[in-house]
C-alpha cells in the first residue's frame, strides 16, 4: 500500500506499508520539479508512476531506485488507467484512444479500431476478460457502419497484445437479428428495440465469459443481451 504525504517544494514524502501488518517496507522523498502540477503517482508492485503538468513521465523501481523517464511528447497524462496484472502491463485512456504500455516505457500497442464513445473513458463501458488479452469497449462506429449514415455506436472487441479488432457488434451487420422471446420468459419488458436503437446512448457493458454474451445497458434504463 502506498501513502503519499503532502508535498514540500521539491519533494514529495512516500512510504510503503505492508497491507498485512501495517509495516513499513520503505520510507523515501520523491524528488519533484518545483511549482509544477502532480498529474498523478500511480504504485503496481514495485513500480511507482510519477507525472508532472509539462514533464517527463517518471517510472521508479523502489526496490532498487532505478529510474526510467518517458518523454513528454510520447506519453501524454491520460484520464484514466486500468493494470494489467497478469501481463504486468497497463493501458492508458486519452481523448478516445486506448494504448498499452510496460514498465519500460514502451509502447506495446496502439489499436487499429478502438476509438472509444466517451472522450473522458467512461470504465463502464469497458470490460477487459479475465486472462487479460481482450479489451471489449463501447466505441464511435467506422463510416459506413451505420447503414443510416449517423454516426451510432459499436461494440469492439480488440487484442490487447495485437491491437487487431477480432469481432464488433454494429447496427449495419446484416447478421445481428432480434431474437423472439423464448417460451416462459413472462416477466421480461415487452419493450422492443432496433438492433441500432440498442446501440444508442449505452451507459454500461458486461462480458459474461461462461455464457459468452455481452449485456448492455443505455439511458433508457433498458438491458439487451448480444449472444452468438
Amino acid at each position: 500500500m502506498l501513502l503519499i504525504y503532502h508535498r514540500t517544494p521539491g519533494y514529495v514524502p512516500l512510504k510503503i506499508l505492508s497491507i498485512e501488518d501495517g509495516t513499513v517496507l520503505k520510507s523515501f522523498n520523491h524528488l519533484l520539479h518545483r511549482n509544477k502540477k502532480v498529474d498523478f503517482i500511480e504504485q503496481f508492485n514495485e513500480k511507482l508512476l510519477v507525472k508532472q503538468e509539462n514533464e517527463n513521465l517518471q517510472i521508479l523501481d523502489v526496490r532498487n531506485s532505478e529510474l526510467i523517464e518517458v518523454s513528454k511528447t510520447e506519453f501524454m497524462t491520460p484520464s484514466a488507467f486500468i493494470f494489467l496484472y497478469e501481463n504486468h502491463l497497463f493501458l492508458t485512456f486519452r481523448n478516445r484512444t486506448v494504448a498499452v504500455w510496460n514498465f519500460r516505457g514502451e509502447l506495446v500497442t496502439s489499436f487499429e479500431d478502438h476509438l472509444l464513445w466517451h472522450p473522458d473513458c467512461n470504465t463502464n463501458n469497458i470490460y477487459i476478460t479475465s486472462d487479460q488479452d481482450l479489451i471489449i469497449s463501447y466505441c464511435k462506429a467506422e463510416e459506413g457502419c451505420d447503414d443510416e449514415g449517423e454516426v451510432t455506436g459499436s461494440i469492439n472487441m480488440s487484442n490487447i497484445l495485437t491491437g487487431k479488432c477480432i469481432a464488433k457488434i454494429c447496427s449495419s451487420d446484416p447478421a445481428l437479428r432480434i431474437s423472439p422471446r423464448r417460451k416462459g420468459d413472462v416477466g421480461r419488458s415487452a419493450i422492443w428495440s432496433t438492433v441500432r436503437e440498442a446501440l444508442e446512448d449505452v451507459t454500461a457493458l458486461f462480458y459474461d465469459e461462461d455464457r459468452n454474451e455481452i449485456y448492455t445497458g443505455n439511458k433508457q434504463g433498458l438491458i439487451h443481451v448480444w449472444s452468438s
